[in-house]
């Protein structure tokens, strides 16, 4: 190993290297940086500089300055924060004035090097200690030097000096673990500490804090362990102050013991401004936004003025939490302070929260208010672009960031942009941009392998994601959540809760094992964005026990209070067919955006209980206003779809003409398209028709086109079923629904041959019918079921059932309805084909699987054909269940015989 990762052998010998220190000083010894120096003209200063002309040997009532004037002179200016004019100063006393520095000198001169991080210039300040005899007599030069290396970039040599020392005291083992942190040598940082215990040399406070630090960066298992026991060290030996009271809070914080962190904050009175940023970041960085507020508050009530550092830390409270009133007065008290207006941390943190709260031309004012323009307000810029689907501004800026402001974009810009490159249809060489990550050396780069995943997810190539995700070195939350939202996003939702359970699984083992020497290793615990991305493939699937399971751990993890994990929650519910759940989640959630009251009118909608989605949304309208709440575009949508479900057409169509007057929306193409399933679904198809020939000419027309012919489909009118279709077929020629739809009208109308003829048109042009499926969830897995596959373990016995079934169903009325098989075969084998229907499958399996008078709940892909819906209402008077299936369109409870859409669908 190398001396750069070698841990240390033995308390005796820290390090072994193969370099003398004479090798480095022959090595290292250049004229150039003092050169530099010594031709630069000098600040004006009022530091007094010994003027040259008083050490000429040749003015004879030249009185040579002593060596102890230069030295003070010299010590003055570092003071005083002039770092090169201190530099000019050591050069005239060596070079002219021909006085030796001594070891005060050097340790004033390493201190400019510091700050000016030259490190050419220490490594011949540090051939000067020893010429001039200072190499192994004085602590104070060595642990100066030490400290240099360490801050100038060089831990080799940091190693070297340090090893080289005869005498080491608190500050020279201070010294090398502060330079060991700064290197994130964390376990080095630890064994030198451990090394420093041996050597019998009592810790400092600033030991302890450098200690805190490596503690908080290993695997929170061993982090913890060991932090408690320097914790109650610095308890023991009362060695505590209020800045190692500050490192311990933070390290309890990001080990993931924020409870801890704030007893340590409560139980100690002696807090300063340090305090109070480490509590509020905390609160931040571990997503307790509302008491991140609440501390803000109380420091102020404390008397203590928020600082940058403050407000860098709690503006993302206000940004996810979507208070967007409060960010506002975060941003009015910046203003009046301009030198925190000014900061680039606090202007980044206000760009990000406008952003969010979907202000971004807010944000971009911010970012142009800022003259010092850093990396991280063009990350926070391009970000809040990428969120908000500003995907042009995004890449614009992004090109703009390097070509016109010569700021180099690094991992976090190019995981901010990729998702705009995915989405943007104007930017087609999206592959060109992952070569040219390559080409940056950015592709090991974790954020950008995250961002790599989720681009070529958008674009359809999972197998890309899969690949990037399995070859990843490490993978922290942030990749698995990708991966879940990929599949979501592709429909693949058994694939995102299996992979889920694969994540839970990961870190459990790993746990078991005791597997915590990995360093890289993060923990895999799943938070808001994983809980709120896999939830929504919980409700595709019906799969409620699972869903309850999420539920539970995010009350546990105090997670259920976040406005987009309570927003799932509610979709998840609804899509189980659990409405009231839905809604005692909404009622007991703290924090309501317009999200959440569209998830819940939406679902009112697809349950059919149109009046009561009616009432949510004049509760919503007419509230207060205060809040920035407001019926959006999707709200419109929502709202329709539930007068359609309901045959509230009257209603639907009033709200519809009077949005914009009302409410200040203008309707959108999305609204069209409800509005006219609003009125085909009720049956009124010229109407629908007329509507859609009123819609301005360069609205997109898909969705109504689509509308109309499902509405022509369920009425059998082929009149205009022929003219929706033509259309479409024009718009789409590849989507195989409106193929299917205008075949199924031929066939209920018996035109064969027309059926037939739209059939072939399918297979010439390579359209494929989606089939029709459904899923039961069952245990803690969901099984799904295709129309008339034979691939299930339990098919026969569930055809057997299913029989038996049918034979008891037409003893209480049932006729099959053969319209429902668009095929020109025998009566027969209709009813052979119908009992093969996915949902038919899905509750014959239910039944058979679970107790008697248990809840049976299905989801299918397609619309519920008549004679499922007719069965369906027999089974669950047969067997005694509620059967609650939901298609595409809406949900279905059965009970007793009935429906709860009235056969309204």
């Amino acid at each position: 190993m190398s001396c750069y990762t070698q841990p240390f052998s033995s308390p005796l010998t820290l390090l072994s290297s193969s370099r003398t220190f004479s090798s480095i000083q022959t090595d290292h010894y250049h004229p150039t940086p003092f050169q530099k120096y010594a031709h630069s003209r000098p600040l004006a200063t009022t530091i007094p500089v010994p003027s040259l002309a008083s050490t000429s040997p040749g003015t004879p009532s030249a009185k040579p300055l002593s060596q102890d004037s230069w030295v003070e002179s010299l010590r003055s200016q570092v003071r005083s924060n002039l770092f090169r004019e201190s530099i000019l100063t050591y050069i005239q006393m060596v070079t002219l004035a021909g006085i030796s520095p001594d070891n005060f000198a050097f340790p004033a001169v390493l201190k400019a090097v510091v700050a000016l991080q030259d490190l050419n210039l220490g490594k011949q300040i540090h051939a000067h200690v020893f010429k001039f005899g200072y190499g192994s007599s004085s602590v104070t030069v060595a642990n100066t030097l030490v400290h240099m290396y360490g801050k100038c970039g060089d831990m080799g040599d940091v190693y070297r000096v340090f090893d080289r020392m005869i005498e080491r005291d608190q500050v020279s083992w201070n010294s090398i673990i502060a330079s060991y942190c700064r290197f994130q040598e964390w376990k080095l940082a630890l064994e030198a500490f451990q090394l420093m215990l041996f050597d019998n040399m009592a810790p400092s406070s600033f030991t302890l804090v450098s200690v805190a630090l490596a503690c908080s960066n290993l695997h929170w298992h061993d982090g913890l362990r060991l932090g408690q026991q320097v914790h109650a060290y610095c308890l023991r030996t009362g060695n505590w102050r209020t800045f190692t009271n500050n490192a311990f809070m933070a390290m309890y914080a990001k080990l993931g013991r924020v409870a801890d962190s704030r007893a340590l904050f409560e139980f100690f009175e002696e807090r300063d401004m340090v305090s109070w940023n480490t509590m509020i970041s905390s609160f931040s960085q571990s997503y307790y936004f509302l008491e991140a507020l609440l501390f803000l508050h109380l420091m102020v009530l404390e008397g203590i003025k928020p600082d940058g550092v403050t407000l860098a830390s709690v503006l993302p409270a206000c940004s996810h939490l979507e208070m967007l009133d409060r960010g506002k007065e975060i941003h009015a008290y910046a203003l009046k302070n301009i030198n925190l207006f000014e900061n680039s941390f606090v202007g980044s943190a206000l760009v990000d929260m406008y952003c969010n709260c979907r202000q971004v031309e807010s944000g971009r004012r911010v970012f142009n208010g800022i003259l010092e323009r850093s990396t991280a307000l063009f990350n926070a810029m391009i970000t809040g672009y990428a969120q908000n689907e500003y995907d042009r501004e995004a890449l614009d800026l992004f090109i703009q960031m390097e070509a016109h402001y010569g700021i180099s974009p690094n991992g976090t810009t190019m995981s901010s942009v990729l998702p705009a490159c995915g989405r943007c249809e104007l930017f087609s060489d999206k592959e060109g941009m992952h070569g040219w990550i390559i080409k940056r050396g950015l592709e090991r780069d974790r954020y950008v392998q995250n961002a790599l995943m989720d681009m070529y997810f958008r674009m359809g190539k999972i197998e890309i994601s899969i690949y990037i995700f399995r070859t990843m070195e490490v993978r922290d939350i942030v990749s698995w959540n990708t991966m879940i939202t990929g599949y979501v996003i592709c429909g693949h939702h058994d694939d995102a809760l299996n992979l889920l359970h694969e994540m839970q699984k990961v870190e459990t083992e790993k746990s078991k094992d005791g597997d915590f020497q990995d360093e890289n290793r993060v923990l895999l615990k799943p938070n808001s964005v994983t809980l709120m991305t896999v939830l929504p493939g919980c409700a595709a699937l019906a799969a409620l026990a699972k869903g309850k399971e999420i539920h539970a751990y995010a009350m546990r993890h105090l997670l259920a209070s976040d406005v987009a994990v309570g927003s799932a929650l509610v979709d998840m519910y609804a899509k189980c067919g659990c409405l009231n759940l839905a809604r005692r989640v909404f009622d007991q959630m703290p924090i309501k955006n317009v999200i959440t009251w569209n998830v819940l009118i939406m679902a009112y909608g697809m349950h059919g209980r149109g009046e009561e989605a009616f009432q949510l949304f004049k509760n919503m309208s007419e509230g207060d206003k205060s809040d920035g709440l407001r019926p959006n575009l999707v709200t419109f949508i929502a709202i329709f779809a539930a007068c359609s479900h309901s045959g509230i057409v009257d209603e639907g169509l009033h709200l519809f003409h009077r949005m914009k007057e009302d409410h200040g929306v203008e309707p959108a193409s999305d609204h069209y398209a409800a509005v006219v399933d609003l009125l085909g679904r009720a049956g009124q198809l010229e109407e629908a028709y007329e509507l859609i020939k009123t819609m301005p000419s360069e609205f997109d027309k898909i969705d109504a086109w689509s509308s109309l012919l499902g509405a022509c489909s369920m009425y059998k009118n082929v009149e205009i079923g022929e003219i929706a279709a033509k259309n479409l077929l024009q718009l789409e020629p590849n989507v195989a629904s409106h193929y299917v739809l205008l075949s199924n009208i031929y066939s209920s109308a018996g035109l064969w041959e027309k059926a037939m003829d739209i059939r072939k048109m399918m297979k010439e042009m390579g359209v494929r019918k989606e089939p029709g499926c459904s899923w039961i969830e069952f245990g803690d897995e969901v099984h799904k079921f295709v129309a008339g596959d034979i691939s299930h373990p339990q098919v026969e016995e569930l055809h057997g059932f299913l029989e038996t079934l049918s034979e008891r169903m037409r003893k209480e009325g049932y006729v099959p309805d053969t319209s429902c098989v668009l095929h020109n075969v025998d009566e027969e084998e209709k009813e052979t084909l119908l009992c093969g229907h996915s949902e038919k499958l899905a509750i014959a399996f239910g039944i058979l699987n679970t107790r008697p008078g248990t809840t049976i709940r299905v989801a299918k892909n397609l619309r519920v054909c008549n004679d499922c819906h007719a069965a369906t209402k027999l089974i669950s008077k047969i067997v005694d269940r509620e059967i609650i299936v939901r298609d595409v369109r809406r949900f279905h409870h059965f009970r007793n015989g009935t429906c709860s859409c009235g056969d309204y669908w």
